[in-house]
């Protein structure tokens, strides 16, 4: 049986009638959040803002030169395997979220620097090897502290504590709301308003993953920011699997409303959070459009994220090697061998770059803390070399594909 023709949405009548009045009478959307509300940790006269570096213009350039950015380029989406420049690393991810975002946060009227802000900064803390490498790492964690470790809260520590840029509440506050695994069809408020309840909100988190599903973005900008996280990678994660030749169509995908090509996807999640969410305190889509998501999240999942060319591809070496990695940093760190990369490669260069971090103070952390951060800050390549750099004969091996193999 064919598939269902799927067709691209466009505004209710209603809706762009209603958008183009309100620009045309200079209405400002009252939930949209005022760069003169901003928070920041530190009251310094250096980060207020001014006419040429508004605030949260201000929080996108900290961001962009943060050290973890760069690394952005060399972590794994989907595919940690396969030699192919056209599949989209964590830096073309976070772009692609800020892209759609904007785009639905200029229809809404909202602040689409705070938005772009959240947006490149959301998956800062992302481990090496994408959700699995974030899987295998806090399985390390919680064994030595009872702690768990995930990518959305530590992305909070990057921006804040590590690199210590004063970054804005409220972006942080996006960023630790971001985590788009959990579907949800209306987006409603939270309410912190305070660094206390962020950090409040970032212990809990660490201390119970169940927490993480109660957290709710306090502005609509990092409402929308969390649902296009989802837009963004559903409909490119295909075309890379296509590239890949995990699967050989979009035809495979079911869909009754949003689409299956990433084209179609990102347009009808767009028009739909419109026609739902304009003019509105909250940010909602259709039940059709919130079904068909969460079919097509399912269906990625079982089509596409546990076949070849992902991590559940070397699933049991890949966890060994996190394991290994892990016990032998961390004894290198207790034991003070200052020849250790954590030491050489991590410390001092952490120490290096941060705006305020000094050596002894950091060395005072919880070790296992420390470990965490090193490893959650490296690239794909980076673990493998290190690994092999530290473990000469071991037989773990990853292969990957190579540009020319399907040419021998």
């Amino acid at each position: 049986m064919a598939p269902v023709k799927v067709p691209y949405q466009s505004l209710r009548p209603e809706i762009e009638k209603q958008i183009v009045a309100d620009r045309a009478s200079g209405w400002k959307n009252p939930m949209a959040f005022k760069d003169e509300n901003v928070v920041r940790r530190d009251d310094k006269a250096h980060d207020e803002a001014t006419l040429t570096r508004p605030a949260f213009a201000r929080d996108i350039e900290k961001i962009i030169n943060i050290p973890a950015y760069n690394r952005y380029a060399d972590k794994t989406q989907v595919f940690s395997f396969v030699e192919n420049d056209d599949i989209c690393r964590r830096g073309l991810h976070v772009q692609l979220v800020s892209r759609i975002a904007r785009g639905i946060g200029e229809l809404l009227g909202l602040n689409v620097q705070l938005i772009e802000a959240i947006a490149l900064g959301h998956d800062l803390g992302h481990t090496p090897f994408g959700h699995a490498g974030e899987r295998y790492l806090s399985e390390c964690y919680e064994r030595h502290t009872g702690l768990c470790f995930r990518h959305n809260v530590h992305s909070v520590r990057v921006m804040d504590q590590l690199y210590r840029r004063n970054i804005s509440l409220q972006t942080l506050d996006g960023a630790l709301c971001h985590n788009g695994e959990f579907a949800q069809q209306v987006l409603r408020l939270g309410n912190t308003t305070t660094f206390a309840e962020l950090d409040a909100a970032v212990d809990r988190c660490a201390a119970d993953a169940g927490e993480i599903k109660k957290l709710r973005p306090s502005t609509l900008e990092g409402c929308v920011v969390r649902i296009s996280d989802m837009i963004a990678y559903i409909g490119k994660d295909r075309l890379d699997a296509i590239d890949v030749g995990v699967i050989d169509s979009l035809d495979i995908f079911d869909s009754n409303f949003i689409g299956r090509t990433n084209a179609q996807i990102i347009n009808n999640m767009t028009i739909d959070i419109v026609n739902n969410s304009y003019r509105q305190d909250h940010i909602a889509m259709s039940e059709e459009a919130f079904d068909d998501i969460v079919l097509a999240k399912r269906q990625n999942y079982e089509k596409i994220y546990y076949k070849e060319g992902t991590v559940s591809e070397f699933e049991n070496i890949v966890q060994e090697m996190f394991e290994e990695l892990y016990e032998r940093l961390l004894d290198d760190l207790v034991s003070g061998n200052e020849s250790s990369p954590v030491f050489k490669h991590h410390v001092s260069s952490l120490v290096a770059k941060s705006a305020s971090i000094k050596r002894s103070e950091y060395l005072c952390e919880e070790p296992n803390r420390i470990i965490t951060d090193y490893i959650s800050s490296m690239t794909d390549s980076y673990f493998i070399a290190l690994y092999h750099h530290l473990f000469p004969n071991s037989t773990h091996r990853l292969f990957k594909r190579e540009y020319c193999d399907d040419l021998v």
